[in-house]
């Protein structure tokens, strides 16, 4: 059985010298590949660094948070185009809206958005979005690229049916989390009647630790748990959304 997680942290500062060993737990629980999505310009260096460590194994994105828009943003899209110009990644992330915390900069983030799904179009790369208090309207912003054929993931998508069928109309994937094993999430619900087609398994370590590690740092090998409780929710065995799931990541990162 073959995992994929679509989406960790791993070069986070929260996991110090523990890396080989958070790496060789996951491989024990059959995660075999780990997908980085960029913040901004102070994580590249360790996101490269950790990728050029663990070769075919790790693999960097590149893009600005919502989170990390501020007064610098020009300066830090700059930076972004830069890496992007420069050499591969396999995605253009994470990128988006966040209005959680206050929208201060919600212009700029929608700005940066735009920008980024642009250069993400051009080069023919997916997209991985972050979207917190603001799905409808990450929505409408992504739906006139979709049209032009731009693909990615909602990373943490915990919304609702309505929603769901409205990312994987534009030919979007879901990124399926630790949130799916809380108690009052609701999103079980939310994915009973979404095909294992559109999905793809992720942690975002060292963030959303599923039950039964909530309130712990994350970290990839806990994918098995929510490749276990998606299983439940779907009513198909474990094997089969290993390999579905895979197989969407596969297809989406072309690696």
């Amino acid at each position: 059985m073959i995992l994929i997680d679509t989406h960790c942290h791993l070069y986070s500062t929260e996991f110090g010298e523990e890396i080989p060993d958070i790496i060789e737990r996951a491989q024990k629980a059959g995660v075999e590949k780990f997908y980085l999505p960029a913040i901004d310009s102070e994580v590249i260096q360790a996101m490269l660094d950790l990728e050029a460590a663990y070769p075919k194994v790790c693999f960097a994105m590149m893009g600005l948070h919502p989170c990390s828009v501020k007064e610098n943003v020009e300066e830090e899209l700059a930076i972004v185009k830069e890496w992007l110009d420069k050499r591969d990644f396999v995605a253009v992330g994470e990128i988006g809206l966040d209005f959680y915390w206050d929208k201060t900069f919600a212009v700029e983030q929608k700005k940066a958005f735009d920008i980024q799904m642009s250069w993400a179009l051009s080069m023919n790369k997916p997209i991985v979005i972050h979207t917190r208090n603001a799905m409808q309207e990450t929505i409408d912003m992504v739906k006139p690229y979709a049209k032009k054929g731009l693909k990615g993931i909602f990373h943490c998508f915990s919304g609702s049916y309505e929603s769901a069928q409205q990312i994987i109309d534009m030919g979007f994937l879901l990124g399926i989390g630790g949130v799916l094993t809380y108690k009052n999430a609701g999103l079980p619900a939310a994915l009973e009647n979404i095909d294992l087609a559109h999905m793809v398994l992720e942690t975002d370590a060292p963030y959303l630790s599923p039950v039964p590690y909530r309130g712990k740092r994350n970290e990839s090998s806990y994918l098995l748990e929510i490749a276990i409780k998606l299983a439940e929710v779907k009513k198909v065995p474990l094997e089969d959304v290993a390999a579905i799931t895979t197989a969407n990541a596969q297809k989406i990162f072309g690696n």
